[in-house]
């Protein structure tokens, strides 16, 4: 435990242009829960922690978009 939050990396994914997202679930000092992200593009890092109401629905957004943009076989 670190800060008061325990962190758990759950999956590091290699995206187009050379960016590296780094996903984990992270848990605060009294049962408070977060979705971690945190893209890496060269030096610079961009941060960003949702609940489970935002994350899933951004879930759901993504979903339509990969299916609705998924090239013809």
């Amino acid at each position: 435990m670190q800060d008061g939050k325990t962190i758990t990396e759950m999956e590091i994914i290699n995206a187009p242009w050379n960016k590296e997202l780094t996903i984990s679930d992270v848990t605060y000092e009294g049962g408070f829960k977060m979705m971690h992200i945190r893209i890496k593009e060269g030096k610079r890092f961009t941060d960003l922690e949702l609940d489970y109401e935002t994350a899933g629905h951004m879930a759901e957004m993504m979903g339509k978009w990969a299916k609705d943009n998924t090239p013809a076989e």
